[in-house]
């Protein structure tokens, strides 16, 4: 669209809400007031000048009428360059608590298992679960949760068995006890 029609419809959603404000039919009943006999103005009346009509100029860039010239005080306004439109935003990465729920595939030195983080809040975490794991450490993880960034994995009592961060489509990390490189995918 162009800046013009813009401008033109912006006037008239503007004096279509002014009108709405001015009207009636938003007042509640009231009592009508009656006419004052002879009121006189605030200010005395100016008198008005001459008023007179003569055609408009083409728009800039239009050529004027078959055998007309265009008139001497219009000049052509300058080309303005088209803008191209801005760059689409880059696409949405899903992160936090909710972008991590679900099952996963992970990954240590002693083989792969599956872990699953549950959106069942227990306590002040969240339930997971391990299924096959050899790690005797990561099979043992009970509880989830989401702080600063980063995926911690909980045994029962509370201990932290690893600590994990978004690193493309999985997460990367460490076992905290072996400092083993642990990494989990769908």
């Amino acid at each position: 669209m162009t800046r013009g029609f813009l401008s033109k419809a912006a006037c008239l959603a503007l004096a279509a809400s002014v009108g709405a404000c001015a009207s009636n039919r938003f007042e509640g009943p009231r009592e009508r007031l009656r006419p004052q006999a002879a009121l006189e103005p605030a200010t005395p009346a100016l008198p008005a000048g001459t008023v007179t009509s003569e055609p408009l100029a083409p728009p800039p860039g239009a050529s004027a009428a078959p055998g007309e010239a265009p008139p001497p005080s219009v000049a052509a306004a300058p080309s303005q360059a088209i803008e191209p439109p801005p760059p689409a935003p880059p696409p949405v990465v899903a992160t936090g608590r909710s972008s991590v729920v679900g099952s996963w595939n992970a990954t240590d030195a002693a083989g792969s298992c599956k872990v699953s983080l549950s959106s069942t809040p227990s306590l002040d975490l969240y339930k997971a679960s391990a299924a096959g794991c050899g790690n005797k450490d990561l099979a043992k993880v009970s509880a989830w949760d989401f702080r600063d960034g980063e995926v911690y994995l909980y045994q029962p009592g509370g201990t932290v068995t690893a600590r994990l961060r978004q690193a493309g489509g999985g997460l990367e990390g460490a076992l905290s006890k072996s400092g083993a490189q642990l990494s989990m995918a769908r």
